[in-house]
């Protein structure tokens, strides 16, 4: 009786124990996620960003958003390298399109907008579950309207994926726009779609344009010196003929001519003088070879 009571203690723990390890899992998934796609955190009504966080790039197609202001959220499904909407939001936006009368005009607003590679976006909820990762996402207005949407990375059955594991999944789809681009953007136009702060009054005013500064005169140009022509060569090296070895010709008449060799080698009876550009051959102190 006492073994049982030990073997169900020693279940318990090692359940309370596994539990806990995948509790600290999807933790730290969590954690990881969001260092590298920071959250923004937007208005209560969802009509503009207070702190922006990365600014997320698309590169899967396909998925579907509706606009903040009205109450389908489509969640989307990222499995096997593709991304797909759930039933709800096609019933949704099948029946609103039905509903419409013959004739009638369009919705002032579209009922969904379908995001393209490259595309720009925002995630604001970052959640992890057994089954997968969901990025709730936020987008700058299009045509004057925000879009809403929840992106599912789901987790394949039966497997426990490791923290880098879905930090790859999750990059299959989505990169973060390096800060310079973004600090470049957010000067160009505010991220998020943050209007600058008009002045009392209510009315913008045009900036302020500085006076261009005025350059100094440049300085007065100095006359180029005449270029020095260079000095004539010597009269005799002008006119010496270039000097030249003969067959037959001694050893001393060589020297005398060409000076001192800068190496001698013997071969045999032969006896060769190296010069820079010349070697000579001499066979009994005659000038038998000339290179």
């Amino acid at each position: 009786m006492r073994t049982i009571t030990i073997y169900s203690s020693l279940s318990v723990l090692l359940i309370g124990t596994t539990f806990l390890a995948n509790a600290q899992d999807k933790s730290a998934i969590e954690q990881k996620l969001i260092s590298e796609y920071a959250l923004t955190q937007p208005t209560a009504d969802n009509t503009d960003i207070v702190t922006a966080g990365a600014i997320l790039v698309l590169k899967k197609g396909n998925v579907m958003m509706a606009p903040v202001s009205g109450t389908n959220f489509y969640q989307n499904t990222y499995k096997d390298g593709k991304i797909s909407q759930n039933a709800a939001g096609k019933v949704t936006n099948a029946l609103r399109g039905f509903g419409r009368l013959p004739g009638a005009a369009p919705p002032s607003v579209p009922a969904t907008r379908t995001y393209v590679p490259g595309e720009k976006m925002w995630v604001t909820k970052i959640e992890v579950k057994e089954d997968g990762a969901t990025f709730d996402l936020f987008t700058d207005p299009v045509a004057d309207v925000r879009y809403k949407a929840a992106l599912k990375f789901q987790f394949p059955k039966g497997i426990t994926l490791t923290t880098d594991q879905v930090d790859k999944l999750v990059a299959e789809v989505f990169s973060v726009q390096p800060a310079e681009d973004a600090n470049a953007n957010a000067q160009q136009q505010p991220a998020g779609g943050q209007r600058q702060p008009a002045p009392r009054g209510g009315q913008q005013q045009p900036a302020e344009t500085a006076p261009a500064p005025i350059a100094p005169p440049p300085p007065p140009a100095e006359a180029a010196p005449a270029p020095i022509a260079p000095p004539p060569p010597p009269a005799d090296a002008a006119q010496a003929p270039p000097k030249t070895v003969s067959l037959g010709e001694t050893k001393d008449n060589v020297v005398a001519d060409f000076g001192q060799p800068t190496k001698i080698a013997k071969v045999g009876t032969k006896e060769i003088y190296f010069y820079k550009d010349i070697k000579v051959t001499f066979v009994g102190g005659k000038v038998t070879d000339v290179q």
